[in-house]
């Protein structure tokens, strides 16, 4: 019921070894410019009271970055409003591109991924998020991922 890509879009490999670059479970900068968090897209199983959650990156700007960074282990950081940013995961069981939706990445409790609140579009994604998916959609969205050789993982 969740699937999670390992970096975003622009992360490559090469950079791994860049001191002004850093990829963690929940936080990536690229060059010193680009800022990163993980976050989950929660979509809710139509008759069950599961959810299938995508495991995503979005954008940061740098200040909203450092100061998620600056609360990250903070108790009472889900008070936080917020943060703007762009969808930064490609996700290749839908048609449409899902880079550079727009998103709101809304802060949880300590020890909790970011819930990622997509623009309210006609984007499949937002749609999908919004009215929710059947189990059958959750076992096409297993079957193309595990088929696809894509990073993402169960």
């Amino acid at each position: 019921m969740n699937y999670t890509a390992e970096a975003p879009a622009v992360w490559d490999p090469a950079f791994a070894d860049a001191e002004d670059c850093l990829l963690s479970p929940e936080q990536c900068v690229v060059r010193g410019q680009h800022y990163f968090v993980k976050g989950l897209i929660e979509i809710p199983v139509i008759g069950s009271d599961d959810v299938f959650s995508w495991g995503v990156w979005v954008s940061l700007s740098r200040e909203n970055f450092s100061r998620a960074a600056d609360l990250w282990d903070r108790p009472g950081r889900e008070g936080e409003k917020p943060y703007f940013g762009w969808l930064t995961t490609e996700l290749p069981v839908y048609s449409a591109s899902t880079l550079n939706l727009k998103t709101h990445v809304h802060t949880r409790p300590v020890g909790e991924r970011p819930y990622v609140e997509l623009e309210p579009t006609d984007h499949p994604l937002a749609v999908e998020q919004r009215t929710g998916i059947t189990l059958d959609r959750v076992r096409e969205i297993a079957a193309a991922v595990l088929h696809s050789g894509d990073s993402t993982q169960a």
